[in-house]
């Protein structure tokens, strides 16, 4: 998935990000791992800005406890746990070790291993398996689009009231416009947003940071 938002020029998205905190050293090793080791994978990787965002957000809501379904290298995941309250945790869902190998060096070089769990399975096992109160407090969805609508119906209900969910890639490259897609991943990418927004637990906005992201808050 892209990185960029359609309609966002490159000049633009530069100053973009030039005007937003950087991502300091660590962050960009990981980047720049991850593209070497993984070039045909790399976009998989959250934008700066994307990751920027997500650490002011977590701690704007004085976050406890947070999930991510879809850690990749492990790149959005040092900035949610970055930004955990004192005593929080971290819950990642994933399915491939050679992944998350590179996430779990990271974490430790960042002193995060006490705040990050990653349980590798299908995501929708994991979800299925927490306790059904709603005690999340942020979560962030990035992993296989046709998922989407299965990883949202685990997570509202145990979202706390006032708690936030974030869906990245709901843009799939501006094909979202498209009448009548072939790809399942652009069909797939569709029904969610229109799931989301049809849903009466929420309130949502979608930002267009990267490739879309919707922001929804529990009612």
């Amino acid at each position: 998935m892209s990185k960029f938002s359609p309609g966002i020029s490159p000049e633009l998205h530069e100053y973009l990000r030039a005007h937003s905190t950087q991502p300091d050293a660590l962050l960009r090793d990981l980047a720049e791992e991850t593209a070497r080791r993984l070039p045909e994978r790399f976009e998989m990787q959250i934008a700066p800005e994307q990751g920027t965002f997500l650490t002011l957000l977590t701690r704007l809501l004085d976050v406890r406890f947070a999930v991510e379904v879809g850690t990749f290298t492990g790149y959005s995941s040092i900035c949610i746990a970055r930004g955990l309250a004192p005593g929080g945790r971290l819950l990642c869902c994933d399915v491939s070790e050679e992944f998350t190998d590179v996430a779990r060096r990271f974490w430790s070089k960042d002193g995060l291993d006490d705040r990050v769990e990653l349980r590798l399975a299908p995501a929708v096992e994991t979800l299925r398996a927490l306790p059904a109160e709603p005690a999340i407090d942020l979560s962030f969805i990035d992993a296989d689009k046709t998922g989407y609508v299965a990883y949202w119906e685990e997570i509202v209900p145990r979202t706390r009231q006032g708690g936030v969910i974030l869906v990245d890639n709901v843009f799939s490259a501006g094909r979202v416009l498209q009448a009548e897609p072939e790809d399942e991943v652009v069909r797939a990418i569709q029904e969610f947003n229109e799931h989301a927004l049809a849903d009466s637990r929420v309130e949502l906005v979608v930002l267009p940071i990267a490739d879309g992201l919707t922001v929804a808050r529990k009612l």
